[in-house]
């Protein structure tokens, strides 16, 4: 066995975060007077059961109210969280946890052995139902000793560990969605639809204690309405502000910290739907695009391009390569569209959720570049919860501007939403060679031959012009000065916990 008690994800880069106009001042720590208001763009809309939630902007707030038995930190690495230490066999075969025994859940239970079993069980899909965690389908036995959790796969798994990071819940807890226990620093204590979440620091945490005692989450659906919530004091903190939007800020009660999003933000195609249901149109459309222009106008030039459904933070992955597969070229453009039928271009509409600027701006560029080829791009703004419930789960859209996130940092979380049978795979691809390429990418323990079948993943996607794909986005946060200690993430999470108060 070889010991793994901090296991760094190979390959990964670290994400760099600038502080713009940086804090100075020690911090404080938390008393019951402490507070803090942050902005959110949406309400947790698709629940707060952690194995069901699909959204990023609800992920990124339950990071601070659930746990798994590994926890990423803001390096990538994957450490002990409820797990003091963790093992796995040389063959990546036998994987066993020890439990720490001074965990207790939001309601003061003990957490034990048996919670996390029936956590793991209840994502696994081996009683018959979906993998909710997909990697758990691949579990053999499952059992527990003393304070021991075993674990034995099918076939080898070395991106198994990530998925370690699933959360653990009371097996006693009938109704998780609305019934909120979770182990993290922070405990739900209410929501109020449309308009805010109340969290509080948990005095019982195993681990550091968040520093500042209450959390107010509002929710601010109108980017337009951002910089006067700020210089209003209605909120102390937004992520993903706008370049414009930061510049506005400058010389007022706030840092503006720039970091990366994280994420493939593209324009994804229902390939179901015509006339996306032609891989002609759509290279078409990705021939016709300029990313280096989109993310001039959208974000002052900043913002990485990216080829595929990869961004830069994976970086033995991330193949800059493929940022080349289209260069903008409208006279191929417009071939493409005549050999597909369309010689006077044609009309479609894309879908963007209303409280995301930076898809708004993008999409408005898009229209405006679509036009040289002859195509119509209507923009259709929706606000989130229906953007979730027709567009990704319904997948009633014909293409959508959003940004796709990692739930967890290995490229199986990014790339198998497009294979054939997933239930995630939201833009109808279908590719029998892109399927045979993913499962021979998880299918072996060699890091080298995995990697090489990551990229041919990629590659396809590329050729077959699954998406147009744009950019990671850059992400600005704003912070009040009486706060600091934000930590930028490789993946969409919020560590509120992170957070304290600047002493005067």
């Amino acid at each position: 066995m070889k010991k793994a008690g901090r296991l760094l994800l190979a390959g990964l880069l670290t994400t760099m975060a600038v502080a713009l106009g940086a804090c100075s001042g020690g911090k404080t720590e938390g008393t019951s007077s402490d507070e803090i208001t942050i902005g959110i763009p949406q309400d947790l809309e698709d629940g707060l059961d952690p194995h069901y939630v699909s959204a990023a902007g609800t992920k990124e707030i339950l990071f601070n109210i659930y746990e798994g038995l590994v926890k990423y930190d803001e390096s990538g690495d994957l450490k002990p969280a409820l797990a003091s230490s963790f093992d796995i066999s040389d063959d990546g075969m036998h994987y066993s946890f020890v439990l720490r025994s001074d965990v207790k859940f939001h309601d003061g239970s003990q957490v034990t052995v048996d919670d996390v079993v029936y956590s793991i069980e209840r994502c696994s899909g081996r009683d018959g139902g979906e993998a909710l965690v997909p990697a758990f389908s691949n579990i053999d036995t499952l059992t527990a000793e003393g304070g021991n959790i075993l674990i034995t796969l099918k076939e080898p798994d070395t991106e198994f560990l990530a998925s370690m990071t699933t959360a653990v819940i009371p097996k006693a807890n009938e109704n998780p969605d609305t019934n909120v226990i979770g182990t993290g620093p922070y405990r739900f204590v209410s929501r109020m639809p449309q308009e805010s979440i109340e969290l509080e620091a948990f005095d019982d945490y195993w681990g550091e204690k968040a520093h500042i005692k209450n959390v107010h989450l509002k929710i601010i659906a109108n980017p337009d309405a951002i910089v006067m919530e700020l210089n209003g004091g209605s909120i102390d903190m937004i992520c993903r502000i706008t370049d414009t939007q930061a510049a506005e800020l400058a010389g007022s009660d706030f840092n503006v910290l720039e970091g990366t999003m994280n994420l493939v933000q593209a324009l994804y195609l229902n390939n179901d739907e015509a006339p996306f249901d032609d891989v002609r149109v759509r290279q078409a459309l990705c021939y016709a695009i300029d990313p280096g222009q989109i993310m001039e106008l959208v974000s002052g030039g900043k913002g990485v391009e990216i080829g595929s459904s990869m961004f830069p933070a994976f970086t033995k992955y991330y193949d800059e390569s493929l940022n080349h597969n289209y260069d903008r070229d409208l006279e191929k453009a417009k071939a493409l569209l005549v050999e597909a039928g369309y010689p006077d271009g044609f009309s479609f509409t894309m879908t963007v959720p209303s409280n995301y600027q930076q898809h708004i701006s993008t999409a408005e560029v898009l229209s405006e570049q679509f036009k040289e080829i002859g195509v119509d791009a209507q923009i259709n703004l929706v606000e989130w919860d229906s953007w979730l419930s027709d567009v990704y789960v319904g997948r009633n859209f014909t293409s959508t501007v959003v940004g796709v996130d990692a739930s967890t940092l290995t490229a199986r979380a990014l790339l198998e939403r497009f294979t054939s049978d997933y239930g995630k795979n939201f833009i109808n691809f279908s590719s029998p060679d892109y399927d045979a390429a993913f499962q021979k990418a998880i299918s072996t323990t060699d890091d080298a031959e995995q990697t090489k079948y990551y990229k041919e993943c990629l590659q396809i996607l590329s050729d077959e012009a699954a998406n147009v794909y744009i950019q990671d986005l850059p992400t600005f946060v704003a912070l009040n000065k009486k706060y600091a200690g934000y930590k930028f993430y490789p993946l969409y999470v919020q560590d509120l916990a992170s957070l304290y108060v600047v002493e005067e």
